[in-house]
């Protein structure tokens, strides 16, 4: 009796557990059937912005970041949830509205990060003024076919909807209180999803979701969606700080620059002072190309020439943001970095900068700047005006025509040929002077082929035949890639700046001139052409294997690294003495501002960068993303890793230092912008009150 009582209730337990199972098995289905809408805009959001990962960060932490996917879902939820408190027949609409919105999101953000390896910003709406002057390079250049991908989920969306209509899904009668009900279980589901995804947060996650610096880190960890919505309450911070927060900036500012003192003389000090400048703005100029060849024809033979001759700095970054040329304008003129939202070109003009012209300009210099381009291009109008410019020779001062323009403007050569008659005439009206040159013909798509002249980017060979004649035979190497073809233009700009030299040269104008040259930013080429530039298979016409004893690696790291740009001090008069050499020491473009003050004699307190003779090997350089640099390693805040550049052992306390230093250093710079600390007139009214 009692046996037949234990297996009595193992059958009855077992009766349960199947019932129970039963009933979640119906809830389950139960849900699904009734929201089938729903569920199918959550799923489609979601794999938009999985997919958006997967296209712009190529690794497999980003492809399976679930912690991303569950911030994604919280978002989607929450906007989801408020569908049910419409009528069923009305839900599609706002469904369909939400889901164009997150997939517009998507696409926006995938053809951006092509362009600027990075996300894109509510405070960046400022610039679509100037799309229609670059608007061929962002379509042939940038827009590609992945980033149609995401049209794919509203159309599917579509397709269910119809599809439910069909099955009369809509045809269901909803008391108001029904769709209350359903909307706070939908808003329930969110909240338990936030509460996970919160309780998967460090305090360094929050830290920098806060700063907001580090944009792909963000969209890693927390997803697109939260990363816009944060996003757009960044950009109207400046508003809001503006207006509370400037006496927490302004002490922050004083405390980073209090015991900064001028840097002690060196062998460089003043060794140009009271001499003319002309500096050259190097349009997408690239370190990679100094010194290449194509079939034993130079890449850039002015730039060889120039580096041999000069005082050249081959370990040079740029810092730009999404300000491009005009981040690299702002930092090389002011030692300052770009702004945590928008540009300061654009979004901050109305601030005070202590520019070098400013600074020359107290040493009785004649300061002007040429630019073959409109003025309002990146509002350089107000802005050379405001960094010390007395004139700014812009595209109304230059005959352009249709014949002698290259991609968005006038061409480089005729661009420095009608320059040398406006500087003979500022040579004879002043003693001294400093000029800025803006080119423009090396800008993207580099697509004008044509007009770039005759420079073949393939690979040609002699072979001997079996009856000992000879042939010779091509290879197509870079030929018909992007970056083929920015070689094609970099060697037609550096024929233009060789022709400009020696226009010089010939009307004397370098006798007591020192030439400078920098890069503005890299060409922003994709890293798979940079793989065939260095690892190319003739025999296949194709890249070598990765086992290919002959190959070579060429990852994220060498790519960062590989946009190196050039920076460069020259005179007619340097070669083979003791101011021509190479200076291998990491250098940012925050530092050209202290190290050509300690030349040429001019000094400016408030800058981030270093007199690179002063600092040599223990330099830094700092990215706006985060990154940072140094003659040891480069390290990547979005990976939290990074790459040693030396055999010099490194510390994890060395690593927590400099990137504590790096975000420091960020802030202060953005808080000097954004807040307008350079101004004593508003810090001395402020104190008045």
């Amino acid at each position: 009796m009692k046996r037949i009582k234990i297996v009595f209730n193992q059958i009855k337990n077992n009766i349960i557990k199947n019932i129970k199972k039963m009933k979640k098995e119906h809830l389950i289905k139960s849900y699904i059937k009734n929201n089938k809408l729903f569920l199918a805009f959550v799923i489609i959001c979601v794999i938009n912005s999985t997919v958006l990962r997967f296209f712009c960060m190529h690794s497999i932490e980003n492809y399976l970041s679930w912690r991303a996917v569950l911030a994604d879902l919280v978002i989607i939820t929450l906007a989801g949830s408020f569908g049910y408190l419409l009528k069923p027949k009305n839900r599609f609409i706002y469904y369909f509205c939400f889901c164009i919105f997150f997939s517009g999101i998507c696409m926006i953000n995938s053809v951006y990060y092509t362009f600027y390896t990075s996300f894109a910003s509510i405070s960046m709406l400022s610039l679509t003024q100037y799309i229609g002057d670059v608007g061929d390079a962002v379509v042939e250049n940038v827009l590609q076919l992945k980033d149609l991908f995401y049209i794919i989920g509203p159309i599917v969306l579509v397709l269910v909807h119809l599809k439910l209509k069909k099955k009369n899904y809509y045809k269901k009668v909803e008391i108001k209180s029904l769709r209350k009900k359903k909307t706070f279980k939908s808003l329930s589901i969110t909240s338990v999803l936030l509460v996970l995804f919160l309780l998967t947060l460090s305090p360094l996650d929050v830290s920098r979701f806060l700063k907001q610096w580090n944009k792909e880190y963000i969209v890693m960890r927390f997803g697109i969606y939260v990363y816009q919505t944060n996003d757009l309450f960044t950009s109207i911070q400046p508003k809001i700080n503006s207006m509370f927060g400037y006496d927490k900036a302004n002490k922050s500012f004083k405390d980073y620059f209090k015991d900064k003192e001028q840097s002690p003389s060196n062998e460089y000090t003043k060794i140009f002072e009271g001499k003319n400048v002309i500096v050259i703005h190097g349009e997408s100029m690239m370190t990679n190309a100094i010194g290449l060849r194509f079939n034993d024809q130079e890449v850039t033979p002015t730039l060889n020439k120039l580096s041999s001759e000069g005082m050249y700095f081959s370990n040079f970054y740029s810092q730009v943001s999404v300000g491009t040329s005009s981040d690299s304008e702002l930092t090389y003129n002011t030692s300052l970095m770009p702004t945590k939202s928008g540009t300061a070109f654009v979004s901050y003009s109305d601030r005070k900068y202590i520019g070098i012209p400013t600074l020359l300009k107290e040493k009785n210099y004649y300061t002007f700047s040429m630019h073959a381009n409109n003025a309002d291009f990146w509002n350089r109008r107000a802005m050379h005006k405001n960094l010390g410019y007395d004139r700014f020779y812009s595209k109304t001062d230059y005959n352009v025509t249709k014949e002698n323009t290259i991609g968005l403007g006038l061409s480089d050569k005729e661009f420095f040929r009608q320059s040398i008659e406006k500087i003979e005439q500022i040579n004879k009206e002043h003693e001294k002077w400093y000029g800025l040159l803006i080119m423009l013909s090396n800008h993207t798509p580099f697509s004008e082929v044509e007009k770039y002249g005759e420079f073949p980017v393939d690979m040609k060979e002699t072979i001997t035949k079996e009856d000992g004649t000879t042939e010779e035979v091509t290879y197509p190497y870079m030929e018909g890639t992007k970056l083929g073809n920015y070689f094609k233009s970099l060697h037609y700009a550096d024929a233009a700046l060789g022709e400009f030299i020696q226009e010089l040269e010939e009307k004397g104008l370098l006798e007591n001139t020192v030439f400078i040259l920098y890069g503005d930013h890299d060409a922003r080429l994709p890293r798979n052409d940079y793989e065939r530039l260095y690892n190319y298979d003739k025999t296949t016409d194709d890249i070598l294997d990765e086992d290919d004893p002959n190959y070579k690696e060429y990852d994220s790291y060498q790519y960062e690294l590989g946009r190196k740009v050039p920076f460069i001090i020259w005179t007619n008069n340097m070669k083979n003495t003791k101011l021509n050499f190479e200076n291998k020491n990491v250098m940012g473009m925050y530092d050209v501002v202290p190290t050509l003050g300690n030349m040429f004699g001019f000094y400016n307190k408030y800058t981030l960068g270093h007199d690179i003779f002063d600092i040599k090997e223990n330099n830094i350089v700092v990215f706006p993303t985060g990154n940072w640099v140094n003659n040891k390693i480069y390290y990547n805040s979005q990976k939290s890793a990074y790459l040693p550049l030396s055999e010099e052992p490194i510390t994890e306390e060395e690593i927590n230092s400099n990137t504590e230093y790096t975000n420091q250093l960020l802030d202060v710079s953005n808080d000097i912008i954004s807040f307008d600390l350079l101004n004593e007139k508003k810090d001395k009214g402020i104190e008045e009150e």
